[in-house]
């Protein structure tokens, strides 16, 4: 993610002031998509990063709206998301007392109590020009981001009728959407309404290269390219094999990175506690509750393979035999 500070008052949505990463990762690949997006945005248009778990899109959704240079206000889609929830509603009340004592005699008094409208993070957005990032936004229901139609067409927040004072506001004109989602076949994964896919313009984002994926690793772990290396391209062939329930991303190439930084274990068929974590790690992508214990025992049995093969023994003939005695 973005380094970045916030700004929080009672009753105000935050935003956020992104800065570019200190050590964001920059690929001729990454460079490519973020020129793309940018370009995208400069010409009015809201951007849709699409891809499997993993691919880094929500890092590259702030990494691009830091580039922007505009407040930021993030959104993440889900289930019980409402038009409510993005544009706002009506939040306590406003209570106003009014005493009448002009003639002495005489004390007239008179209440009254008005529910008062709380912007939330979409109309703040448009009104004050703020880029939105709205992550996963495929997770809530279509009927919740209907509302967006008129904002991203004709430059319009209709409001809710609760909110008399005010039907509608004019998006201000650095006003820009970057959008993330997973592919239609994930669960828990709404189809995007064609409505809305015609207004913005969509990025498919794949999984990195072997290049990219090492560069990165290397710099979330600390850890030297050389001992980074076998730990990508075991999973990047466990990947390959397709036997998983969950596909192992570069997130489980970092985790296990950052172990063997903090216990100082060595990426080799001989470290039994690296041996562990590996399984830990990737052996949770598969064999789930209900799993046969063949397939089970198979699969622990390809990762030790795929172990020994990218990180083979570094005992001598005399060591191991010292082992086994």
């Amino acid at each position: 993610m973005s380094n970045f500070t916030h700004s929080e008052e009672p009753g105000v949505v935050t935003t956020l002031e992104l800065r570019p990463r200190t050590g964001f990762v920059h690929t001729q690949s990454v460079e490519a998509i973020t020129k793309r997006a940018i370009a995208y945005l400069k010409a009015g248009f809201s951007v849709h990063f699409r891809g499997p778990a993993g691919t880094g899109k929500t890092t590259l959704a702030l990494h691009v709206a830091a580039l922007l240079g505009r407040p930021t206000v993030m959104i993440t889609g889900d289930e019980d998301m409402a038009t409510s929830t993005l544009v706002g509603m009506q939040q306590g009340y406003h209570y106003r007392k009014v005493v009448d004592s002009y003639i002495h005699t005489v004390t007239k008094t008179e209440e009254t109590a008005d529910k008062r409208w709380a912007d939330h993070r979409l109309t703040t957005a448009c009104r004050q020009g703020h880029t939105l990032v709205y992550d996963e936004f495929t997770r809530s229901r279509a009927e919740a981001n209907n509302v967006l139609l008129s904002v991203l067409e004709e430059g319009l927040l209709v409001l809710p009728a609760q909110n008399q004072n005010e039907p509608y506001i004019k998006v201000h004109p650095n006003f820009r959407v970057i959008f993330t989602s997973n592919p239609q076949e994930y669960a828990g994964v709404h189809d995007a309404q064609d409505a809305l896919g015609d207004r913005i313009v969509t990025i498919d984002v794949g999984y990195a290269d072997r290049d990219l994926e090492l560069a990165i690793a290397v710099a979330r772990s600390g850890l030297a390219p050389a001992r980074v290396a076998p730990i990508i391209d075991i999973v990047r062939e466990f990947r390959e094999t397709g036997e998983y329930d969950q596909t192992p991303t570069l997130r489980a190439s970092i985790m296990i990175c950052r172990i063997m930084v903090q216990e100082k274990l060595r990426p080799t068929i001989d470290d039994g506690q690296f041996i562990q974590v590996c399984i830990d790690i990737l052996g949770s992508k598969s064999a789930l509750p209900g799993k046969a214990d063949g397939k089970r025992a198979q699969q622990h049995k390809m990762l030790l393979s795929l172990i020994e093969h990218h990180c083979p023994s570094r005992l001598t003939p005399a060591d191991a035999s010292k082992q086994q005695a």
